[in-house]
């Protein structure tokens, strides 16, 4: 894994505005207002001059597409959202309202989040990562990836955001309450952040084939979820089968955005506040902070890594994967069995390894519960876990870390054709 120098990351987030911009606010960082400089030789934008509410009262905030930084100091809702997630004091009020603007309600980046936003990404999937990796290192490669989705992916970066209770504005502007999150409905506004990973040049072909790509090349070229990077901005606008296809008057107000294509945009805006939330800490309060926050709010969460497998010949990979690790082929033996003659009979069987059970399940037919009790017994192999207190390499970063211990590395997941 790839040591990420992110604090090389977080000037440009915060950077201040350019000569012509005088705003008392900026940067982020400052918590006094500034005193206003000297009249400039070169002529100021519209934008730059709305910022100086008291040398351009002649301005109207309507025509703005956020709000003004300095209005994040009356805001009660921010207030509030600054206390009820316990940040810091480092934090001022005006970075958290800047991580509440979405780039599609304001392209601007020295106003919206999406600096901030490709920090608190590379913070999130790394330490996700990780402890997917370290807690559970006999995981696939595929599982790893569709874990760190269940963790840090859009639709669960959203739960996270709408538990902390925030609000979203029906439709951005200068006169909108900063403590509101603002983004535009309109699918054709929305910005696609950076992120890792390469655009293929063969990346019309993959769709249009469907071109196997190998796990290797993925983890190479694909992001941080292996998915191509044409491929997952095409995803975001699919319909959501967890959603209906049109509004649902018993879905709450706050959560009601429409059709599908509003409702992922809504989605995607909610987890890119929460990953800029993330860089907002870690830019003003540190590593530590930032790694506390991540393992507070998203790896706190429950994931059940036992759904996120799907096997097609279990009992071939289950006897590949004895044959690998020098263990006794596995034989079925029945257990247990009730009703053999009556409508509904239940079977046990269970998987063995010389004299080890290696897993056991139940079925209508000792077919079923073979199958069954094969899946159990990859399923245990897959899910070991060395223990919930391990340490992760992050930890190492501390300067009154302990010595390293090496921790458990897997030979490999056991591919079946």
């Amino acid at each position: 894994m790839k040591r990420l120098r992110v604090d090389k990351w977080t000037g440009p987030a915060l950077v201040a505005r350019p000569r012509a911009c005088c705003s008392p606010v900026l940067p982020l960082g400052a918590l006094r207002p500034r005193p206003a400089r000297p009249e400039q030789h070169q002529p100021a934008s519209r934008r730059a001059q709305s910022t100086a509410a008291v040398a351009h009262p002649a301005v109207d905030p309507t025509e703005l597409p956020s709000p003004l930084p300095e209005r994040a100091l009356q805001s009660a809702k921010l207030a509030a959202l600054h206390a009820r997630l316990s940040l810091p004091q480092k934090i001022p009020l005006q970075t958290l309202a800047r991580t509440l603007v979405d780039a599609s309600a304001d392209s601007n980046v020295q106003f919206n989040n999406a600096n901030l936003a490709f920090v608190g990404q590379t913070l999130i999937n790394y330490h996700v990562t990780e402890w997917i990796m370290v807690r559970y290192p006999r995981l696939p490669m595929t599982i790893v990836w569709e874990a760190v989705r269940g963790f840090a992916g859009n639709k669960a970066l959203f739960d996270v955001a709408k538990s902390w209770g925030v609000e979203s504005a029906a439709a951005p502007g200068g006169e909108v309450d900063p403590g509101l999150l603002q983004f535009s409905l309109d699918p054709k506004d929305g910005v696609t952040h950076l992120q890792f990973g390469y655009e293929r040049v063969e990346a019309a072909y993959l769709e249009k084939y469907k071109w196997r790509r190998g796990i290797s090349n993925r983890v190479v070229f694909d992001d941080d979820f292996g998915d191509a990077v044409k491929e997952s901005a095409d995803e975001e606008e699919e319909d959501d089968p967890n959603f209906p296809a049109e509004e649902d008057p018993s879905l709450p107000a706050h959560m009601n955005y429409g059709t599908a294509d509003t409702r992922a945009v809504a989605e995607k805006a909610h987890a890119t506040f929460a990953r800029a939330l993330v860089g907002a800490v870690y830019t003003h309060c540190g590593r530590e902070a930032a790694k506390a926050m991540v393992r507070a709010h998203v790896l706190s969460r429950t994931l059940d890594l036992e759904r996120l497998f799907a096997f097609k010949l279990p009992t071939v990979e289950l006897a590949k994967l004895c044959a690998r690790e020098d263990f006794e082929a596995p034989t079925a033996h029945l257990l247990s069995e009730t009703g053999r003659a009556s409508r509904t009979p239940v079977f046990v069987v269970g998987i063995y390894s010389g004299r080890d059970k290696l897993g056991e399940a139940s079925g209508a037919n000792l077919d079923a519960a073979r199958w069954k009790a094969a899946i159990n017994s990859l399923k245990a192999w897959y899910l070991y876990s060395p223990g919930e207190h391990v340490r992760m390499p992050s930890d190492m970063l501390s300067p009154k870390a302990k010595p390293w211990e090496p921790v458990y590395i897997d030979m490999g997941e056991v591919v079946s054709r």
